[in-house]
């Protein structure tokens, strides 16, 4: 188990590991214009860290990684959500700078994330990097939903034009579901999320940052 699960954080540092150098090194490169086709050009490698990062739920159920099964599900479902049913859907919304910069900042988080795990799974730990993987998310993840809901907002008036997932049930139902209004629900939704996983990332935080004290005051 201990060789699957940092074979499994290693694939995942090396996956956000390269989106975030070739971010990098693209807007060095060819400066804003590399902006417009980000997801054109990494969104393949996005959706596939983003389908494989799911196994993390079989892992919290399986007990082979620590965690939360709730606030972990819900950070996922939010990115499965906004990527694959708001960014995937609407070419239109695939060149928006907000593109970008969700992928900047979950590639961002996810690599001091899984550098941490993966050392943590090898019995390596670094203060500095504990420290950083703890406290990184105090400004990155609120900037992140933000940006989501910002994502949502700018697709909205695409799937007002093209109707897309808007469906009308057949008789005797006849009842229309009209896209737009479920997305401006799970934008409330969304913010009620963001509450409930920033408190427990906060009490994560407060109680490892405890055990860590007491270990060296013992010490």
């Amino acid at each position: 188990m201990n060789t699957y699960i940092f074979s499994y954080y290693l694939i995942q540092f090396c996956g956000h590991s390269w989106i975030f150098t070739n971010m990098i090194i693209r807007f060095l490169s060819f400066g804003e214009d590399s902006v417009a086709d980000t997801f054109y050009s990494i969104g393949l490698v996005m959706r596939i860290c983003q389908l494989v990062s799911i196994l993390e739920l079989f892992h919290l159920w399986l007990g082979i990684e620590e965690g939360q099964f709730l606030p972990r599900i819900l950070q996922i479902t939010e990115r499965i959500i906004i990527l694959f049913v708001v960014i995937a859907s609407q070419e239109e919304v695939q060149g928006k700078y907000v593109v970008c910069l969700l992928f900047f900042l979950w590639s961002f988080i996810d690599v001091v994330r899984y550098t941490y795990c993966m050392l943590a799974a090898a019995g390596i730990y670094f203060q500095e990097l504990t420290w950083l993987h703890y406290s990184l998310w105090i400004p990155l993840y609120p900037l992140s939903v933000l940006a989501q809901a910002f994502a949502i907002y700018q697709s909205l008036p695409h799937f007002e034009t093209y109707g897309t997932y808007s469906i009308q049930l057949p008789f005797p139902s006849d009842i229309s579901v009209y896209f737009p209004y479920i997305l401006k629900m799970y934008m409330a939704i969304l913010f009620g999320g963001t509450y409930f996983i920033v408190q427990h990332l906060y009490m994560e935080r407060k109680a490892h940052l405890g055990r860590r004290n007491i270990k060296e005051k013992r010490s």
